[in-house]
């Protein structure tokens, strides 16, 4: 599928990131598990049309595979890119909403669960200059890590202050490190939370494909539950570290920031 180009900004097709991701536990003892996934990626101009030349995937409609706003960003239900440009805007990186590349678990036979989500902003001439970090816990919160991007070709490198109870297995205290590729024949993502001490590594590889039906019927058949088998397989391993003895942390009454600025390193 050619790229497109909507108000002199180059459209790029949708694509399917596939592959696995491991977890390493460090606190107390080790722990690890590796699973795989498949994440869509679609710029924000081109959902609906998507969904137009698509007999699988819908937008905000029910389908095999659908993306539904109330899921994400806002989670009003209203549109994703005007949310994601004005966060840009609020944090100096106007520049870069010229086009946002959303990668995500899409709902898969109407059920989705996305521990983290990416939105991708470029400046019209392609430059990738900010990304969003959209972080969900399985209690139903979400939080997002506006950072910006050094120009460049290499790694890119950011950090947050941990701002969200996400496993009820880590306390409050630390940070986020992210290292990333930027997206495009593949997707490499290293996340490492850290105290005093390193406390989890999570690695991400994903090879990248063009998002056609036939593709995305071959995911379906490959991993029909994997939306599932990710929330199923969270609250497996949260079984286990309870029963190896890993302390449990109750979620803080005081709240949390949904939006929460970064820094590149």
């Amino acid at each position: 599928m050619n790229n497109l180009v909507t108000s002199g900004v180059l459209i790029e097709p949708p694509a399917i990131y596939a592959g696995k991701v491991s977890h390493v536990r460090f606190e107390k003892f080790i722990h690890r598990f590796v699973y795989r996934i498949w994440m869509l990626a679609v710029d924000l101009d081109d959902l609906d049309q998507f969904a137009a030349r698509s007999t699988l995937f819908r937008h905000n409609r029910l389908g095999l595979i659908s993306l539904h706003d109330r899921d994400h960003g806002p989670r009003d239900g209203s549109a994703l890119r005007p949310w994601a440009a004005a966060i840009l805007t609020d944090h100096g990186y106007e520049n870069f909403a010229a086009r946002i590349r959303f990668m995500v678990i899409p709902r898969i036979l109407g059920y989705g669960f996305n521990p983290i989500a990416f939105y991708f902003c470029y400046a019209a001439d392609g430059t990738l200059g900010a990304v969003l970090h959209q972080v969900k816990n399985t209690f139903g919160d979400q939080v997002i890590y506006a950072i910006p991007v050094t120009p460049g070709t290499g790694t890119v490198r950011q950090t947050a202050t941990k701002s969200m109870h996400v496993s009820p297995f880590f306390d409050m205290h630390g940070h986020y490190a992210f290292a990333f590729t930027r997206p495009g024949a593949g997707f490499r993502l290293g996340i490492r939370y850290s105290a005093a001490a390193p406390r989890l590594n999570v690695v991400m590889a994903l090879n990248a494909t063009p998002a056609t039906d036939r593709a995305l019927t071959a995911q379906l058949l490959r991993m029909p539950l994997m939306a599932f088998k990710v929330i199923a397989s969270i609250h497996w391993h949260a079984l286990r570290l309870f029963i190896r003895g890993a302390h449990f942390h109750r979620e803080p009454s005081t709240g949390h920031p949904p939006i929460v600025p970064g820094e590149t390193s």
